[in-house]
């Protein structure tokens, strides 16, 4: 008895691993030889390639496929048809599959609807990537980004809203409380 659902569309491969309380719902593809932790949610439509790693509590909204290369940490938002990309310089009759670059989403990071992450590039913890934004690069942790391509507008904390720092560098979510130190263009959250 599985340990996780999947609805009667979805396709799920052999050899692949799915934590318990997953959910996966219709025309999903999950391919062999993927990592999926637990507590995940996949949207319908949902392709996940094979080598991809989702760590726990991650959710895939509608319509997007996550290809090889690609590993996501725990808590990972990536919003509906949003785009991974895997091969700097595609062609139809070229095969690259050697050539895969990896992209690393950083645990708690957020990806808006029809963002697209260029691969190669990390984005960090708590990281806020707006709607239709195109990562071209690294993103900081709790850097907010927006735009083609994405430049940095602000940061984020935590909980998802956009930290307004004082002259001593010192901000407060206004949710959770929790206060955040900007310091030689870094961010943390102050403990």
């Amino acid at each position: 008895m599985p340990i996780f659902f999947a609805h009667p569309t979805a396709i799920i491969d052999e050899n692949i691993e799915i934590g318990e309380n997953t959910k996966i719902w219709h025309f999903s593809h999950i391919m062999s030889r993927c990592k999926i932790g637990k507590n995940c949610n996949l949207g319908q439509n949902v392709v996940v390639s094979p080598e991809v790693v989702l760590g726990d509590h991650v959710k895939v909204q509608n319509n997007v496929s996550i290809y090889t290369g690609v590993i996501c940490e725990d808590d990972v938002f990536l919003g509906p048809s949003m785009v991974f990309t895997n091969v700097i310089n595609p062609r139809s009759v070229i095969s690259r599959k050697d050539q895969y670059l990896k992209t690393l989403v950083r645990k708690g990071a957020t990806i808006g609807a029809n963002a697209t992450v260029i691969c190669g590039h990390t984005i960090g913890r708590y990281a806020f990537i707006g709607a239709g934004a195109v990562i071209t690069r690294d993103v900081p942790d709790y850097a907010l980004v927006v735009g083609n391509p994405a430049r940095q507008t602000g940061w984020m904390s935590e909980y998802g809203h956009k930290l307004k720092f004082n002259v001593d560098g010192i901000a407060i979510c206004p949710e959770s409380k929790e206060e955040y130190l900007l310091k030689e263009g870094k961010v943390n959250k102050k403990l």
